[in-house]
């Protein structure tokens, strides 16, 4: 969390700054005040508290005040959240299942249904999909791109900041871009969601639907914080984004219909070299 508003001490207005200097350096404190008592102690008002966390990609207040005791809880493994030193392998097992079960179960609520039916929609209709990832989310989208191309549509996964901005410039109307981010902060992708709806294409975001990445979004698929990113490797966080793929692709297959069926088996086919039918 402190890492978070350090990244972003220079987009922060003046009075929001004033908020992130005295935080970074009265985390403790920081964590214990209400609303109003943290507004008094930087000299500014509740709407720029408010809105110095919306700024770091919360929902609110509250969120900060938990993400901020989370991030200054001394974990007990860098390794898992869950897993503790002495765990044996069987446990170590049993826990990182139930955490990923409890992960995927989460994620399933978040979902709306009529969000899933419209990026299908616009996935149907895309001349080509675009799937985005920065770090781990870039892994993410690659496998993307090796799932859904087999539909018959153009597909390209983009892991690279530049390439995406380049891309994001020349997009056209019926050009479709899938952005992965498990907080949605990365500046990066938040430019290249707007200079994609500038040129009148649509992005469909995996994200936290409070960042700045959702804001630029024709569609958000509400992907929870399942890992403490500053300390944790993304582990629950990946598996819930690859779920929420896999129900995309599935659905997007459905939707086209007899098309999508001939070229999942064509390009089974290609396999084994066997193209006679």
């Amino acid at each position: 969390m402190l890492a978070l508003i350090e990244q972003h001490l220079d987009s922060f207005s003046p009075a929001e700054r004033r908020v992130a200097d005295w935080v970074l350096a009265h985390p403790d404190e920081a964590r214990s005040l209400t609303l109003a008592e943290l507004a008094q102690t930087c000299g500014t008002s509740q709407p720029t508290i408010i809105r110095f966390c919306r700024h770091v990609g919360l929902a609110g207040f509250r969120e900060f005040g938990l993400k901020l005791t989370e991030a200054l809880s001394r974990p007990h493994n860098l390794v898992h959240r869950a897993v503790r030193e002495g765990d044996s392998p069987a446990a170590v097992s049993e826990k990182v299942f139930d955490s990923a079960v409890q992960a995927l179960m989460q994620q399933r609520k978040a979902l709306r249904e009529i969000d899933i039916e419209r990026a299908v929609k616009l996935m149907a209709a895309a001349r080509q999909i675009v799937f985005v990832g920065f770090g781990s989310s870039g892994h993410v989208a690659d496998d993307a791109r090796h799932k859904f191309f087999r539909l018959g549509i153009p597909c390209s996964a983009m892991t690279n900041s530049p390439g995406v901005r380049q891309l994001a410039s020349i997009a056209v109307e019926s050009d479709l871009f899938v952005m992965i981010s498990n907080s949605g902060r990365w500046e990066a992708l938040a430019e290249a969601a707007r200079l994609v709806t500038e040129r009148g294409a649509h992005v469909i975001a995996i994200t936290n639907p409070a960042s700045e990445l959702a804001r630029f979004s024709s569609v958000v698929l509400a992907s929870g914080e399942h890992d403490e990113t500053s300390v944790y490797t993304p582990m629950n966080s990946r598996i819930a984004q690859l779920v929420i793929l896999d129900v995309l692709q599935v659905a997007l297959a459905l939707e086209l219909g007899d098309a999508a069926v001939t070229n999942l088996r064509r390009t089974k086919q290609a396999l084994t070299g066997d193209l006679s039918t």
